[in-house]
């Protein structure tokens, strides 16, 4: 059903609730189950009148623009870390969020206030009012970044692209350095059904004089990634390739399994640093953003190698191996793809010592659905689907499960949702055992939120 026209006056927005209610009136592509991806849906242009109705704060902000399949909210979450150890006042935008809507806009670590959401919001509403722009829910927030940033006077902002890159309405930012990371199947009823086609909208950040920089993957994506770096005119260095880097995995008594990075250029020299995330994936993450670090380092910012360890082991990052309950133990993961999936696994087996896994997972219908059920079929013991309540596009666990039994004999069965998927799970474990959580952001997010209600329940009974 369409959403009733919105009056050309601005509204009020008195409180928080006035600003979440406004904000929702708007379209947003992350719900939608189909969406036209062209330069009408994904206006750079409306972005930049809007923009400029607000005083253009995106033009006051120092940014790191950071694309990618799987790894962006992890190389930002690093490289933001490391900034801030470094002394430096850092935004972060990232998307989507996991249970609190202001966890997309952060400053040093802290979700942007509720007056200042209503503030900025309310600037937001006139500006579109003014201007007569038909906003989406993205461009809103992005927009809210950028005038909160401004306003904050950061010293830099990490800017996450939501959606593709050349479209993208962070796009519209003149970043320091660009940065790509792993590129995989996702998206590809919006962005292609090819990981070259999905490269070059990711490369569409790629600016003139900018440094780009990526990672190591197939010859496809980098021959395109290259094309489209010489086509804005500046070149693509590769970590592991051009860049120096290397890693090995250990073991010690203080951090356990674990990862360590080596990074050398001319203007830095990172040696056997700890990845403080877990799986190998994440050490090329952190080969990225240490590569970050060091083209701003190479354009005056100041980096020492004591704070950069510092920033990395201070490093957050909710609803990534991230363990939310001790018995039964419970992990979850925003593996949204086929390739996050099976870096999930293989994490899970490097870093964690268990009997069996159940996993717990539902997914969108615009993701490579196939590609994930053959991943969970290798990797889980037990699989229950079950569908996220607050994701319009969320796949029906019937259709999961008729599709994973087309290629698995593994044990399945279906939860209406996610409180059921969980009871399911733990019925079906034993003290050695886990539970993951995993296929969308929107059911960890549904997780996370579950988990820390009920541990306030149990702590408010003791």
């Amino acid at each position: 059903m369409p959403k009733a026209p919105r009056s050309p006056r601005a509204p009020k927005i008195a409180n928080y609730h006035d600003a979440k209610a406004w904000l929702y009136e708007h379209i947003d592509h992350e719900r939608q189950r189909v969406v036209s991806y062209n330069d009408k849906t994904f206006s750079l242009n409306r972005m930049r009148k809007l923009l400029d109705a607000l005083g253009n704060p995106h033009e006051q902000i120092k940014a790191v623009h950071v694309a990618g399949t799987k790894g962006k909210g992890s190389t930002c979450a690093m490289t933001a870390s490391m900034l801030r150890a470094c002394g430096y006042t850092v935004g972060l935008y990232s998307s989507p969020h996991l249970v609190d809507l202001r966890e997309r806009i952060s400053i040093d670590g802290h979700m942007i206030s509720y007056p200042a959401v209503c503030d900025v919001f309310q600037q937001i509403a006139k500006a579109e009012a003014k201007t007569g722009l038909d906003l989406t829910f993205f461009e809103i927030m992005t927009a809210a970044a950028f005038v909160h940033f401004a306003e904050q006077a950061i010293d830099i902002a990490v800017l996450e692209t939501g959606l593709g890159g050349r479209l993208d309405c962070t796009n519209v930012c003149d970043p320091l350095v660009t940065a790509v990371t792993s590129i995989s199947l996702d998206h590809t009823q919006i962005l292609g059904d090819t990981v070259e086609q999905i490269a070059k909208e990711k490369a569409g950040i790629f600016k003139a004089g900018v440094p780009a920089i990526t990672v190591e993957q197939d010859t496809a994506i980098i021959n395109v990634l290259k094309e489209a770096a010489e086509e804005a005119g500046t070149a693509l260095e590769i970590s592991g390739k051009d860049i120096d880097f290397s890693y090995r995995f250990e073991a010690n008594r203080e951090l356990g399994p674990h990862t360590r990075v080596c990074l050398t250029t001319p203007h830095s020299r990172f040696e056997h640093l700890a990845v403080p995330l877990k799986g190998e994936h994440q050490a090329h993450n952190c080969g990225l953003a240490l590569s970050i670090i060091d083209k701003l380092r190479s354009q005056g910012f100041t980096v020492s190698e004591d704070r950069v360890i510092a920033g990395l082991d201070e490093t957050e990052l909710p609803g990534r191996m991230e363990e939310v309950w001790q018995a039964p133990r419970v992990v979850l993961d925003g593996a949204h793809n086929a390739a996050s999936v099976e870096a999930l696994i293989k994490s899970l087996g490097a870093h964690v010592s268990y009997d069996s896994l159940v996993m717990v997972f539902g997914c969108g219908q615009d993701k490579d659905v196939a590609g994930m059920l053959k991943q969970v079929g290798l990797g889980a013991d037990k699989v229950i689907f079950t569908k996220s309540h607050s994701n319009p596009r969320a796949m029906e666990p019937e259709d999961l499960i008729k599709r994973f039994a087309e290629s698995s004999g593994k044990m399945a069965q279906t939860a209406r949702n996610l409180e059921e998927a969980l009871g399911l799970a733990a019925r079906a474990v034993s003290r050695e055992d886990m539970i993951v959580v995993a296929g969308s952001f929107y059911l960890v997010g549904e997780a996370r939120d579950y988990f820390q209600k009920l541990a306030t329940k149990r702590k408010g009974n003791n």
